[in-house]
């Protein structure tokens, strides 16, 4: 069940927080994984990880949002059967204090970035005959988020890519899906929090946690099993769906 073996999966963003996770279980399940991250450098701890136990890991440096990179880099991966598009940014800020500056800085690694790797790798999956497509939304895409003006923009299109993705290839064996996850416990979250309350990380912790109905936040690894099996065999008949891991914040906070 939910084998990778004798696949070739490409993960943006695999080097730290929810994309290092799909990495880490992609691997362990037998798949072939080509981490495309900014720098080597920022995978370099992942790609040591997967090695130590056993898997098969390769790590590109690429900016997602240069088209002419992201080729060069697909061209050297060659035929491939999964896509993770998982690399992005965040944003603080609503419609009147985003300057244009911020705005297309998120959208040209949220958005652009996207369609970047898309446009590269879809004919590689279609020489490989087939393959599975999976984006990372946001709960940003489904519902309004406070001060996210940029980023909801975004994922909201990453959602709508994902749906024409999935209608646009089906003769051609690929699936596309996305994920929509809500707060998840990543390094960024840490970052954040160290910034901007020095002071409160405690209290402000436990108040982003509670900001799911569950009570607590996301962990990557149950992200990364999402999307293991969304990639999966036993996913076939999956495509053109999102999926919302948000302990219930997108149905029960009312």
């Amino acid at each position: 069940m939910l084998s990778l073996k004798n696949k070739k999966a490409v993960i943006t963003g695999g080097g730290s927080g929810i994309g290092k996770a799909i990495a880490q279980l992609f691997a362990k399940q037998g798949a072939e994984v080509h981490i495309i991250e900014l720098t080597t450098e920022v995978a370099q701890e992942a790609a040591n990880e997967i090695k130590a136990l056993g898997g098969s890991v390769e790590v590109h440096a690429c900016n997602v949002a240069d088209h002419a990179q992201v080729q060069k880099v697909f061209d050297k991966i060659g035929n491939l059967h999964i896509l993770v598009n998982n690399a992005g940014i965040a944003h603080v800020g609503k419609a009147d204090t985003t300057s244009e500056e911020d705005f297309d800085r998120v959208i040209n690694v949220n958005v652009k970035g996207v369609y970047n790797c898309l446009f590269a790798a879809i004919p590689k999956m279609k020489a490989a005959g087939g393959g599975a497509i999976l984006n990372m939304a946001s709960i940003a895409a489904l519902v309004g988020i406070p001060d996210r003006f940029a980023y909801s923009t975004a994922k909201g299109a990453v959602k709508a890519m994902t749906m024409s993705i999935a209608k646009d290839y089906l003769a051609d064996h690929i699936r596309c899906n996305s994920i929509s996850p809500a707060r998840v416990h990543t390094p960024f979250v840490d970052g954040f929090l160290q910034k901007n309350y020095p002071e409160q990380i405690d209290e402000m912790f436990d108040k982003l946690s509670k900001t799911q109905p569950i009570g607590r936040m996301g962990l990557p690894e149950e992200v990364a099993t999402l999307a293991l099996y969304l990639c999966s065999n036993e996913a076939a008949f999956i495509t053109g769906c999102d999926y919302p891991i948000d302990g219930g914040f997108t149905t029960l906070n009312n």
